[in-house]
């Protein structure tokens, strides 16, 4: 048997993560230079950290190092059992080579010993519901081969859709021309972004004003349906009343059958994406990709 990890950039709730037996790699963000770590919620002050980001304190995120990835990895090597990590996407971070240097080096020490990684090629909650299901079939003894051709399968159907306040934290970040956030702002354009068949982001659609953004991630919920063997998952980036109106919005659009979770948005995510950004994640009916 295999022990399972998976990394905070899953978002993954702190109590399904413990309910479920999960390790985590805490991924590390700073504020003023002061580095820390998430920890799924447990002791976060999300609001604290969002009215930092909007009072123009300093917040930044940072790859780990191969060291850091073996001391992670190491003691369960040494014990004598594999590992099954499920990560977010390879495609969004510098860390997974410093990661695949970590594992060959380990790979070298405990030659008997199996590292199996499995990129969800998502982010947030997007990757945390690869890695809720995957750690049920985990604990249900399924073989990790099995568990990543499963993941493999249900990635495809998974849809990942979010909107940002603002598009600032956006075109800090990259991700966007500084001049088309400043007019995107000015005119209340609110971005609709998705998570790509290989990982990435896409900026795939604009809507005027933030409750049309809202509407928009319920329309693409009806439109694509929804397998409710899983939950629908909503996150907001301390932003709770228009959290709240999505949940309601989305209720409307497919019922009272389905299983709705909502959790904040953790800082990591947060440094890129801003306060008041609104996501959406969930199962559909059909493959996407």
């Amino acid at each position: 048997m295999s022990v399972l990890f998976c990394d905070s950039n899953c978002e993954l709730w702190y109590e399904r993560q413990e309910a479920l037996g999960i390790r985590f790699i805490s991924m590390p963000y700073a504020v003023n230079g002061e580095e820390r770590c998430y920890d799924l919620g447990k002791e976060t002050d999300f609001k604290a950290f969002f009215d930092k980001m909007r009072a123009g304190e300093r917040v930044t995120t940072s790859a780990l190092n191969a060291q850091d990835y073996m001391d992670y990895f190491e003691p369960v090597l040494r014990s004598g059992e594999d590992i099954l990590y499920l990560t977010f996407s390879h495609k969004l971070s510098a860390t997974f080579s410093q990661m695949d240097a970590a594992i060959d080096e380990l790979a070298k020490q405990y030659p008997d010993r199996k590292i199996l990684t499995y990129d969800t090629r998502s982010i947030s909650i997007g990757s945390g519901e690869l890695v809720y299901i995957g750690a049920k079939l985990h604990r249900e003894g399924v073989p990790d081969e099995e568990i990543v051709a499963r993941l493999d399968a249900l990635r495809k159907r998974e849809a990942v859709y979010f909107t940002p306040e603002t598009l600032v934290y956006l075109a800090r970040g990259g991700r966007l021309g500084k001049g088309a956030a400043a007019m995107g702002n000015l005119l209340n354009i609110k971005p609709m972004l998705t998570i790509t068949s290989d990982g990435a982001l896409e900026n795939y659609a604009k809507v005027n004003g933030r409750k049309k953004a809202l509407r928009h991630l319920a329309d693409k919920v009806k439109e694509l349906g929804i397998d409710t063997d899983y939950p629908i998952q909503i996150v907001n980036a301390d932003e709770p009343e228009d959290g709240r109106l999505l949940v309601d919005i989305v209720r409307e659009a497919v019922g009272e059958h389905a299983e709705i979770w909502t959790q904040p948005v953790g800082p990591v995510i947060g440094c890129h994406c801003g306060p008041g950004t609104i996501g959406i994640c969930w199962i559909s009916k059909k493959d996407l990709y």
